[in-house]
C-alpha cells in the first residue's frame, strides 16, 4: 500500500513533470472509481495543471479551468492503486485503468496521466472538487497532523496518541496521524524499540521522544531513498525501503534475532522479540493481551 513516503515522492515527480501542462481530454474507464458527478469530469478538459501535491496518503492534482476556476482531483490509491505518467496512451479496454488525463503537448503527443489499480478489490477512488468542496471534504477534514514533515513534538504527540489502543493500531489511524500505514508502522516501532501492543496512553517521556524520532527518521530516510532512486515512468511494482515489515524469518538488522510476525486476515505485523517485546513471541493475535 502506498504510504506517506511513496505518495510524497510520487507527487514530487508528477508535479515536476506536469506543472503547466494542459489537459486535452479526461476519461474514467473505471467508472466506479469516480465518486463525484458535479463538476463533471469533462470540466477539466482544457485546464492547466497547477500542481500535484500530497496530504496524508492522498494525492491532489490542482487544475485551473477557464469556466470554473480552480478544481482539484482528489485521489486515494488505497492498497493497489498507482498514479503514473506515460508517453503512450492506454487502450480504453485496459482493465487496470481507472482515470485517464490525456495531455496536450506537441512534444509528447501521447502523454497521459493514468490512475491504474491492480487486484480485484477496485477500491481506489477519485473525486473532482471545487475549492468549497475540497474544504468540506471529509477524507481531508478528518485527517490528523502529518507524520512528516510537520510531526508534533513529543509532548503534543503524547496528547495525540493518548488512547487506550495498541500503538500498532493508533499509529495507522489517519484521524490520529496522517500518512502511516501497515508497512511503515512496523519499521517505526522497531526503530523506537516499542512493542506493537504498547498502549498509546502508556508511554513515558523517553518512549515518546524515541517514537517521535523514529517517525521523523523513518519517513525522512525513506523519502530520501526514493528521491534518489525513483524516476518516471514509475513501475507498477516499486520496491519498498522498509527493512522490518514483511521480513519475518530474517535476522533483525540491529540485534540479529529472528524477526517474528503476527498474521491477520489481510496483513502481517512484523517485529523483533528481543528489541521490542522483551523476548516474548506472539503466536497469534489472541495473545496480544500479554504484551502491554
Amino acid at each position: 500500500m502506498p504510504e506517506l513516503p511513496e505518495v510524497e515522492v510520487t507527487a514530487r515527480l508528477l508535479d515536476e513533470a506536469l506543472r503547466g501542462e494542459v489537459v486535452e481530454t479526461a476519461l474514467a474507464p473505471g467508472i466506479n472509481a469516480l465518486k463525484t458527478f458535479d463538476p463533471p469530469l469533462h470540466a477539466v478538459e482544457g485546464a492547466a495543471i497547477a500542481g500535484v501535491r500530497r496530504r496524508g496518503k492522498l494525492l491532489l492534482v490542482d487544475l485551473d479551468t477557464t469556466e470554473r476556476g480552480r478544481l482539484t482531483l482528489l485521489i486515494h490509491l488505497m492498497s493497489a492503486g498507482r498514479l503514473q505518467l506515460f508517453d503512450k496512451r492506454a487502450s480504453l479496454r485496459d482493465k487496470a485503468s481507472r482515470l485517464l488525463l490525456r495531455i496536450a503537448n506537441p512534444a509528447h503527443p501521447d502523454r497521459e496521466l493514468r490512475l491504474r489499480e491492480f487486484g480485484t478489490k477496485q477500491a481506489a477512488w477519485v473525486k473532482l472538487l471545487t475549492p468549497e468542496g475540497l474544504e468540506a471534504e471529509e477524507s481531508l477534514t478528518t485527517l490528523g497532523p502529518e507524520a512528516w514533515p510537520d510531526l508534533p513534538g513529543p509532548e503534543r504527540l503524547g496528547e495525540v496518541l493518548g488512547e487506550k489502543r495498541p500503538l500498532h493500531s493508533v499509529l495507522r489511524d489517519q484521524r490520529v496521524i496522517a500518512g502511516i500505514g501497515r508497512t511503515w508502522v512496523d519499521d517505526i516501532l522497531h526503530a523506537a524499540r516499542l512493542s506493537p501492543f504498547k498502549r498509546g496512553d502508556d508511554l513515558s517521556e523517553a518512549e515518546l521522544r524515541a517514537l517521535h524520532d523514529a517517525i521523523e527518521g523513518q519517513m525522512g530516510s525513506a523519502i530520501e531513498r526514493y528521491t534518489a532512486e525513483w524516476r518516471l515512468p514509475l513501475p507498477d511494482k516499486q520496491a519498498k525501503a522498509a527493512v522490518i515489515h514483511s521480513h519475518q524469518g530474517e535476522p533483525c538488522p540491529r540485534c540479529e534475532t529472528v524477526l517474528e510476525a503476527v498474521f491477520y486476515e489481510d496483513y502481517v505485523m512484523t517485529y523483533c522479540p528481543s528489541c521490542q517485546t522483551e523476548g516474548r513471541i506472539l503466536k497469534d493475535r489472541r495473545l496480544s493481551r500479554l504484551l502491554k
